[in-house]
């Protein structure tokens, strides 16, 4: 069973597909060697395929939800804004939790920053919560148009560069592959 001496924080970002694969790549791979996974997903509601993966693995790899099933943040008015804004709040307040109470040895924040790139979040509370992590806890965090206070906080930055992409010509998101 691996235990982690030193954790270190990973960011995965930019325009290109495969942040939270990635993510989950590690997960699964964390899994297998005996820790214990958290994953906090972020403006996510919608089915995926993680969701049913993680269960096999449960409880050492744990995926946590908080927001309803709503559209994109640019449809959304602005009560629909301020209600989601509740939910991201009370997400972010439960991976604290998880940081503080030692709870696995992995921590993924999927999305978190789009999270902080619509306001939902400040970046200073998610360098707070890096801060404060336990020594020995890896924490990953993704989503595109990372801020340059958490790169230069960072110890590994990732960025996945679209250079080509079949949505360009108009394939849409298929299950088990985008999501």
């Amino acid at each position: 069973m691996a235990k982690l001496e030193k954790g270190y924080v990973q960011i995965y970002t930019g325009n290109g597909k495969g942040k939270t694969t990635a993510a989950l790549g590690l997960a699964f791979r964390a899994v297998g060697d005996g820790m214990k996974v958290v994953m906090v997903q972020f403006l996510k509601s919608n089915k995926t395929g993680e969701l049913n993966s993680a269960q096999f693995h449960s409880p050492n790899f744990q995926i946590h939800r908080f927001e309803k099933r709503r559209g994109f943040v640019w449809t959304l008015n602005e009560t629909e804004k301020l209600e989601l804004k509740g939910e991201i709040q009370e997400a972010f307040s439960f991976a604290k939790a998880v940081v503080r109470e030692r709870k696995c040895d992995i921590l993924i924040l999927d999305e978190i920053m789009a999270a902080m790139y619509n306001n939902f979040l400040e970046i200073s509370e998610v360098l707070e919560l890096i801060n404060n992590k336990p020594e020995d806890m890896e924490i990953i965090l993704t989503g595109r148009n990372a801020p340059k206070e958490l790169i230069e906080r960072a110890d590994l930055v990732t960025e996945m560069k679209d250079i080509k992409h079949y949505y360009e010509k108009g394939v849409v998101a298929r299950e088990g592959i985008e999501y």
